[in-house]
């Protein structure tokens, strides 16, 4: 099977779990009117806030997971 075909037949809880343990999301978000920058799962769970973008990738790094940036 070609591997579009397969990713289409993908349920949205599997489509939720790819990359869950190789990818973090990095999204700049507001709290208490300071920006800050908030890691995510593949799965969407919030995983920590961190201050700064540059650390806050390292970290993703140092897990050994592929920090991907969310704007």
């Amino acid at each position: 099977m070609e591997t579009m075909q397969r990713l289409r037949r993908l349920s949205g809880r599997d489509l939720a779990m790819l990359g869950v343990h190789a990818v973090a999301y990095i999204k700049p978000v507001t709290v208490d009117g300071e920006l800050v920058f908030a890691v995510h799962s593949a799965d969407g769970r919030e995983m920590a806030i961190i201050a700064d973008r540059e650390v806050a990738m390292a970290t993703v790094r140092q897990n050994d997971l592929e920090p991907v940036s969310v704007h």
